[in-house]
């Protein structure tokens, strides 16, 4: 089947047919394209914008954040994922926060920085290019400086008071955020990547940045140590996936929330989606109330030992959760852990049932098939706020999707995982690798996910057309969705009427994520690039 052309686009849809990157800002893009055109394969160009990315997106991802890859290495016909995401430090614990607001900044706020293992660990796998050769863009980015854009200009402003004072002279060297068009440099950076690439993550983790690391830490008062650094090791998982519509979809395990879009899909899969029309009222309650379910089980089962899986991605279970889904919008419990339940919310399920019953992005994919899809982040933006001394790097501040509440999966321990919310995606039909997608946006990402992917499943919209597409996000617990103000008034008024607390967003709004995607045609073999006008997302074809 040839692309569809269904959907108008703000942007043009890009084509290719030697390969296609499509990441969150366009000098990324064009590093992970050199790395193609100079022979490299997808790994190697995945690398070289996870790098750049660094540099252009400061306040985004970082090598001191954490990510997940999965990975699908054509040749043997695999599919894999990296889970580069750090545990808490040693000497964590929550009694130790005060309130969540303590969790979400500063020295403490952190998890193991895992980025820079698990960019390194994807390259010795299955790049073919040395990390010299993968992190020289970045080098040069940082070193000689890049053209801010107007959304970096917009962030670097707003998160000043996040920052301590050797970020503020980096970042806002002017006294000010770097406007639309002024050079922004961060040489420290750029010594750090040349050391990495000289020498790997042993320095990272084991040798003199390890040491300069944790030492600027627990000076600052954190808990970072030079053993959390290195006992880290990324690690190989299989993915998880269901079926949905004669297509496969595949996500991180937990504690990875990839399950909750799955579910969703699940869900979805009862409804004749393609009957209804997109963004119709009926559609919309349907996928506002699924999501309000899936979120439920997320929040249960994703920091759980051993997560019941097989349950919660169980047809006959998705069959179950569909019944709760009545005309009235349901009371939804937030987006963590509630301290205290709110009156008739929507509980989670019981998975243990059906265990019998047969969650920055960007893509690559090279003319070999090989394709990987990877979300990382440093949390909020700049992560921690903290710029260790003269590294250049933000640490994360991934603690704070952690929770203080004691009876909570999630809560706070020492060197624990705690519920992730990167879920990066592969889409298989036949056999064939169909599309590899995803989109940043905290917990939003299980919801908007699910959004654009069906856009282009029951709806046959091209990837660009589907990303532009209009959505909605649940965050606040309750009865409110915010909707952005591209679906029309009469179908808001109509989800009033059914309960929901319709909060309008602008019409294209960063809350929704900030989506990539690529998919190939079945028939030439041809790539089709989509990336997210809600940032500064940007696709390029060879």
């Amino acid at each position: 089947m040839a692309f569809s052309t269904h959907g108008v686009t703000h942007r043009p849809t890009v084509t290719g047919t030697r390969g296609m990157v499509a990441c969150a800002h366009p000098q990324a893009a064009l590093s992970g394209v050199r790395m193609l055109l100079e022979g490299g394969n997808a790994f190697d160009a995945a690398v070289a914008i996870a790098a750049a990315l660094n540099v252009v997106e400061p306040y985004m991802s970082g090598i001191a954040g954490v990510g997940y890859a999965i990975v699908y290495d054509a040749k043997n016909d695999r599919r894999r994922v990296l889970d580069y995401c750090g545990r808490t430090p040693y000497q964590a614990r929550a009694e130790l926060f005060d309130s969540p607001a303590d969790k979400d900044a500063g020295p403490r706020s952190c998890l193991t920085p895992g980025a820079c293992g698990g960019w390194l660990e994807l390259l010795e796998r299955y790049g073919t290019m040395t990390p010299a050769q993968v992190f020289a863009p970045a080098i040069d980015l940082a070193e000689n400086g890049y053209a801010v854009t107007v959304k970096n200009s917009q962030s670097m402003s707003n998160s000043g008071g996040r920052m301590n004072d050797r970020a503020e002279r980096v970042i806002l060297s002017r006294g000010r955020g770097s406007l639309p068009g002024e050079i922004l440099i961060q040489k420290d950076l750029s010594q750090t990547f040349r050391r990495v690439a000289e020498g790997g993550a042993e320095v990272f983790y084991r040798g003199d940045l390890a040491r300069e690391m944790a030492g600027y830490i627990q000076g600052e008062g954190g808990w970072l140590s030079e053993r959390d650094l290195a006992d880290f090791e990324p690690e190989w998982v299989d993915s998880i996936a269901t079926t949905y519509r004669g297509y496969e979809v595949f996500c991180p395990p937990p504690p990875s929330a990839g399950f909750q879009i799955l579910e969703t899909l699940n869900m979805l899969e009862g409804y004749d989606l393609a009957e209804m029309e997109h963004h119709s009222e009926q559609a919309l309650h349907l996928f506002i109330e699924a999501v309000k379910l899936g979120n439920a089980d997320r929040i249960e089962y994703a920091a759980v030992p051993q997560a019941p899986v097989e349950g919660l991605l169980a047809k006959g279970y998705a069959a179950e959760r569909r019944k709760q889904i009545g005309d009235r919008a349901g009371v939804h419990r937030g987006e963590w852990y509630p301290a205290t339940k709110l009156p008739g919310e929507i509980e989670p399920g019981d998975p243990m049932a059906w265990l019998n019953e047969c969650t920055t992005h960007f893509d690559v994919v090279d003319g070999d098939g090989n394709a990987v899809a990877i979300t990382q982040s440093l949390g909020s933006g700049f992560g921690s706020g903290v710029m260790m001394g003269d590294t250049g790097m933000f640490l994360n501040n991934f603690i704070r999707w952690g929770d203080l509440v004691p009876d909570s999966p999630n809560c706070i321990a020492p060197h624990k995982k705690v519920d992730m919310c990167l879920s990066p995606m592969l889409v298989f039909r036949d056999g064939a690798l169909f599309s590899a997608l995803g989109t940043p946006g905290s917990w939003g990402i299980q919801q908007t996910s699910v959004q654009f992917l069906t856009n282009v499943l029951d709806y046959g919209m091209n990837i660009q057309a589907a990303i532009e597409a209009p959505r909605f996000r649940i965050e606040t617990a309750g009865t409110q969705v915010s909707i952005e103000r591209r679906m029309s008034k009469s179908v808001r008024r109509a989800l009033k009427a059914r309960g929901h607390d319709v909060k309008v967003l602008p019409d294209y709004s960063p809350v929704c994520g900030g989506a990539q995607g690529i998919v190939v045609d079945a028939e030439s073999g041809a790539l089709m690039g989509g990336a997210d006008p809600r940032r500064d997302g940007y696709a390029i074809g060879v």
